[in-house]
C-alpha cells in the first residue's frame, strides 16, 4: 500500500550518479521510484528491473507519467537546463546534480520556469551534510574562529585519460566543463557557504595533464566580502589516485581542516576557547561507512521535507546559481587575465 505522504521519483540518467540517487531513494520510506530514463535502452531496462520502475528512453514521454512528482537529473551537465525547463512545464519538481547549468542564463531560465509553474528546484550539494562539515559550519556560526582571515580548498584528484574517453561528452565545454565547473564545484560551494559571499577572484587555469578541451588544473585567489582571503587549488591530474579533497579555515581564535579524499574527515580542530565536546569531535567527525550514501540520504530527506512543509531547503536553485556565478567569475578571470569582481555584470 502506497503511503499518502510519499513522493514518486523518476531517475534520469542510469549511470554512476544515477545509481547513487536510486540506491538512496529506494531506502527512503517517503520516496517511490516510479520511473527511470536513459538513452541507452538496455541500460534503462536493466536499471528499471533493479529498482522495480518503469523504464523509458524518451524523456518527453516520461514527463507525461502522472505518478511522477519529482525528477532527479543525473545527466551530463549541459542537459540540466533544458531538462529542468521541460520538467517544470510538465508540473514536476526538479532535483539536479551539480552544476545546475553551464551558464547563468540557463540557471536563470531554470529558476524562472520553476517559479512560473509553481514547482520547486533543488541542487545536489551533498558535502554540506558531511558530519565534519556540519561541525565546521556550527563553529563558524558560533563565532569560535574569531576573525576569519584565510580559507582554502584543495582538490587533488585523479581522473585518467580513460575516464574522459569513456563518454564523448566528458571534458567538453558544451556538455561538461572542466575541473572548476565539475570536480571542484562542491568545494567551491562549501567555501562560499562557510565563509560568505566573494568580492573578487583572480584565476589561472590550464589543460596540463589530459587530452581534453577543458581545464584540468586551476589555481584561484579569492577576496571575500568580509575581508578574508582564500585560495582554490584543483586538478584531476594526480597520479595514481585521489589524494585530497579538503577545506581549511583559519581565524584569530581557531584553526580547522576537514580533509580525507572528499571533505569527510576532521584533521585539525584547535580553538583558543575550549568546549567540552572538542575532545570528542576528532573521533565523532570521521568518515561514515559510506559517506556518499549518508550525505545523499540527508539531501533527499531535506528536499522531501521542504516540499511537504513548503519551507526553504538547504540548497535551492538560488543557492545553486550563486555558486555557479562564482565559478563563471573564475573562468572569466582566467580568460581575461584580470581580477573579476562579483556580482558579474551581464554580457
Amino acid at each position: 500500500m502506497v503511503k499518502i505522504d510519499s513522493y514518486g521519483f523518476a531517475v534520469i540518467g542510469c549511470g554512476h550518479i544515477g545509481e547513487k540517487h536510486a540506491r538512496v531513494l529506494s531506502e527512503l520510506e517517503e520516496a517511490r521510484i516510479i520511473a527511470v530514463c536513459d538513452n541507452v535502452k538496455d541500460r534503462a531496462v536493466e536499471f528499471g528491473k533493479k529498482y522495480k520502475a518503469k523504464p523509458y528512453t524518451d524523456y518527453a514521454k516520461l514527463l507525461k507519467n502522472k505518478d511522477v512528482d519529482i525528477i532527479t537529473l543525473c545527466t551530463p551537465s549541459g542537459m540540466h537546463a533544458q531538462m529542468t525547463i521541460e520538467a517544470a512545464k510538465a508540473g514536476k519538481h526538479v532535483v539536479t546534480e551539480k552544476p545546475m547549468a553551464l551558464t547563468l542564463r540557463g540557471a536563470d531560465m531554470m529558476i524562472e520556469t520553476c517559479k512560473k509553474n509553481n514547482v520547486r528546484l533543488f541542487v545536489i550539494k551533498q558535502n554540506r551534510y558531511n558530519p565534519p562539515i556540519k561541525r565546521l559550519k556550527e563553529a563558524i556560526d558560533k563565532g569560535r574562529f574569531g576573525n576569519i582571515f584565510l580559507a582554502n580548498t584543495t582538490i587533488r584528484w585523479s581522473r585518467p585519460q580513460k575516464y574522459y574517453d569513456e563518454d564523448s561528452w566528458r571534458g567538453t565545454w558544451r556538455m561538461d566543463g572542466g575541473v572548476i565547473m565539475n570536480q571542484a564545484s562542491h568545494h567551491i560551494d562549501l567555501l562560499r557557504w562557510l565563509i560568505g559571499p566573494v568580492e573578487s577572484v583572480f584565476a589561472k587555469i590550464g589543460t596540463l595533464a589530459h587530452n581534453i578541451e577543458v581545464d584540468d588544473t586551476a589555481v584561484v585567489v579569492l577576496r571575500f566580502k568580509n575581508g578574508a582571503l582564500g585560495t582554490i587549488e584543483a586538478t584531476t591530474g594526480i597520479f595514481p589516485k585521489n589524494l585530497e579533497g579538503s577545506i581549511a579555515v583559519f581565524g584569530t581564535k581557531g584553526s580547522a581542516k576537514v580533509g580525507g579524499s572528499s571533505v569527510s574527515k576532521m584533521e585539525v580542530w584547535d580553538f583558543k576557547d575550549f568546549e567540552n565536546e572538542d575532545d570528542e569531535i576528532m573521533k565523532f567527525s570521521t568518515i561514515p561507512p559510506d559517506i556518499y550514501a549518508y550525505s545523499h540520504r540527508e539531501v533527499f530527506k531535506n528536499i522531501i521535507g521542504a516540499i511537504r512543509t513548503n519551507k526553504d531547503p538547504l540548497i535551492s536553485g538560488i543557492e545553486g546559481r550563486a555558486t555557479l556565478e562564482l565559478i563563471q567569475a573564475i573562468y572569466k578571470s582566467a580568460r581575461t587575465g584580470k581580477e573579476v569582481r562579483l556580482p558579474l555584470e551581464e554580457e
